[in-house]
Protein backbone atom coordinates (compact mmCIF):
# COMPACT_ATOMS: atom_id res chain seq x y z
CA UNK A 1 0.00 0.00 0.00
CA UNK A 2 1.58 3.41 -0.77
CA UNK A 3 1.63 6.80 1.51
CA UNK A 4 1.49 9.02 -1.37
CA UNK A 5 -1.88 11.19 -1.30
CA UNK A 6 -3.59 11.71 -5.07
CA UNK A 7 -3.71 15.52 -5.55
CA UNK A 8 -6.75 16.34 -6.23
CA UNK A 9 -7.61 19.74 -8.87
CA UNK A 10 -10.74 21.41 -7.78
CA UNK A 11 -12.06 23.11 -10.92
CA UNK A 12 -13.51 26.79 -11.23
CA UNK A 13 -16.75 26.91 -10.03
CA UNK A 14 -19.43 28.93 -11.30
CA UNK A 15 -21.40 31.00 -8.47
CA UNK A 16 -25.34 30.91 -8.42
CA UNK A 17 -25.21 34.51 -7.22
CA UNK A 18 -26.92 35.73 -4.34
CA UNK A 19 -29.18 38.62 -5.49
CA UNK A 20 -29.01 40.41 -9.20
CA UNK A 21 -25.48 41.48 -10.50
CA UNK A 22 -25.66 44.97 -12.39
CA UNK A 23 -22.49 43.64 -14.26
CA UNK A 24 -22.97 41.11 -17.31
CA UNK A 25 -20.60 37.86 -16.97
CA UNK A 26 -20.15 34.78 -14.85
CA UNK A 27 -19.46 35.06 -11.57
CA UNK A 28 -17.13 32.41 -9.36
CA UNK A 29 -15.99 32.15 -5.88
CA UNK A 30 -12.38 32.03 -5.23
CA UNK A 31 -10.60 29.10 -3.60
CA UNK A 32 -9.80 29.78 -0.03
CA UNK A 33 -7.62 28.25 2.77
CA UNK A 34 -8.32 29.12 6.34
CA UNK A 35 -5.37 29.14 8.61
CA UNK A 36 -6.16 29.06 12.40
CA UNK A 37 -3.54 30.05 15.67
CA UNK A 38 -4.02 31.42 19.38
CA UNK A 39 -3.54 35.09 18.42
CA UNK A 40 -5.43 35.13 14.26
CA UNK A 41 -7.07 33.41 11.96
CA UNK A 42 -5.73 33.66 8.47
CA UNK A 43 -7.30 33.45 4.74
CA UNK A 44 -5.89 32.79 1.70
CA UNK A 45 -8.10 33.57 -1.23
CA UNK A 46 -7.16 32.68 -4.91
CA UNK A 47 -7.70 35.51 -7.19
CA UNK A 48 -5.90 34.89 -10.32
CA UNK A 49 -6.01 37.80 -12.95
CA UNK A 50 -7.21 40.49 -10.55
CA UNK A 51 -5.25 43.44 -10.00
CA UNK A 52 -5.32 45.19 -6.63
CA UNK A 53 -7.56 48.54 -7.97
CA UNK A 54 -10.19 46.08 -8.99
CA UNK A 55 -10.41 43.86 -5.48
CA UNK A 56 -12.85 45.08 -2.77
CA UNK A 57 -12.93 43.94 0.44
CA UNK A 58 -15.78 45.26 2.74
CA UNK A 59 -16.89 44.80 6.32
CA UNK A 60 -20.08 45.39 7.50
CA UNK A 61 -23.14 43.78 9.82
CA UNK A 62 -20.44 41.31 10.87
CA UNK A 63 -20.22 40.22 7.39
CA UNK A 64 -16.85 40.26 5.14
CA UNK A 65 -17.68 40.39 1.29
CA UNK A 66 -14.54 39.96 -1.11
CA UNK A 67 -14.87 40.57 -4.66
CA UNK A 68 -12.67 41.01 -7.53
CA UNK A 69 -13.10 41.48 -11.32
CA UNK A 70 -10.34 40.01 -13.76
CA UNK A 71 -10.33 41.70 -17.35
CA UNK A 72 -9.54 39.48 -20.22
CA UNK A 73 -6.61 41.64 -22.34
CA UNK A 74 -6.69 40.92 -25.69
CA UNK A 75 -2.89 41.14 -26.62
CA UNK A 76 -3.71 38.32 -29.36
CA UNK A 77 -4.69 38.83 -32.81
CA UNK A 78 -7.20 36.57 -34.38
CA UNK A 79 -10.06 34.56 -33.91
CA UNK A 80 -10.18 32.25 -30.74
CA UNK A 81 -9.77 29.02 -31.67
CA UNK A 82 -9.66 27.36 -27.92
CA UNK A 83 -10.04 29.24 -24.81
CA UNK A 84 -9.84 27.32 -21.29
CA UNK A 85 -9.29 30.40 -18.73
CA UNK A 86 -12.83 32.27 -18.22
CA UNK A 87 -12.81 35.83 -16.89
CA UNK A 88 -15.32 37.24 -14.94
CA UNK A 89 -16.17 38.23 -11.23
CA UNK A 90 -14.96 36.75 -7.83
CA UNK A 91 -17.13 36.76 -4.92
CA UNK A 92 -17.24 34.99 -1.30
CA UNK A 93 -18.81 36.75 1.86
CA UNK A 94 -17.71 35.65 5.21
CA UNK A 95 -19.92 35.87 8.79
CA UNK A 96 -17.12 36.88 11.46
CA UNK A 97 -18.04 35.67 14.79
CA UNK A 98 -17.35 37.79 18.02
CA UNK A 99 -13.84 36.21 18.38
CA UNK A 100 -12.69 38.11 15.25
CA UNK A 101 -11.42 42.00 16.12
CA UNK A 102 -12.79 43.18 13.32
CA UNK A 103 -11.02 46.59 13.99
CA UNK A 104 -7.57 45.01 13.32
CA UNK A 105 -8.20 43.32 10.16
CA UNK A 106 -5.32 43.38 7.56
CA UNK A 107 -5.47 42.77 4.26
CA UNK A 108 -2.21 42.23 1.61
CA UNK A 109 -2.44 41.24 -2.24
CA UNK A 110 -0.05 40.15 -4.24
CA UNK A 111 0.90 37.49 -6.70
CA UNK A 112 -3.13 36.58 -7.24
CA UNK A 113 -3.42 35.67 -3.62
CA UNK A 114 -5.50 38.03 -0.62
CA UNK A 115 -4.20 37.09 2.60
CA UNK A 116 -6.18 38.44 4.95
CA UNK A 117 -5.20 38.16 8.72
CA UNK A 118 -8.09 38.37 11.36
CA UNK A 119 -6.54 38.68 14.70
CA UNK A 120 -8.50 37.19 17.72
CA UNK A 121 -10.12 39.61 20.63
CA UNK A 122 -7.95 39.61 23.85
CA UNK A 123 -9.74 37.09 26.36
CA UNK A 124 -10.02 39.26 29.93
CA UNK A 125 -6.88 38.19 31.38
CA UNK A 126 -7.64 36.73 34.94
CA UNK A 127 -7.08 38.83 37.84
CA UNK A 128 -7.73 38.83 41.66
CA UNK A 129 -10.39 41.13 42.57
CA UNK A 130 -9.80 42.94 46.11
CA UNK A 131 -12.57 43.00 48.12
CA UNK A 132 -13.25 46.08 50.85
CA UNK A 133 -14.85 45.98 53.84
CA UNK A 134 -17.63 48.15 54.71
Amino acid sequence: MSDSKELKIREKQALAAPAEQTKPGPVFAPSVDIFETEKAITLLVDMPGVKVDDLDVDLRDDTLTLTGDVHREMATPGEKVYVEYETGRYYRQFSLSEVVAQEKIDAKFGDGVLRLTLPKVEKATPRRIAVQAG
